[in-house]
């Protein structure tokens, strides 16, 4: 197993120090297009964690979902 993983390690080893150059551009928006996509993933991803929090704390919560909609109503 130790010998699998040595051999792995020198094969990926090999592998990123055979890297040749790309000679490809980059245009001078595609900074902005980089930020702005992983922007929009953390944004999607408070978006999710906030939508599902409460249900989380529900699991944990001795009191109903449904007794806090209810005491909500009522003013």
């Amino acid at each position: 197993m130790k010998r699998l993983l040595n051999v792995i390690i020198l094969a990926g080893f090999g592998l990123l120090m055979a890297e040749r150059p790309a000679h490809a551009y980059l245009d001078a928006g595609t900074g902005s297009m980089i930020l702005q996509v992983l922007l929009g993933g953390v944004a999607g991803a408070v978006v999710i964690f906030r939508l599902y929090w409460r249900r989380f704390l529900a699991l944990f919560s001795s009191r109903r979902a449904d007794d806090d909609s209810l005491d909500t109503s009522q003013t």
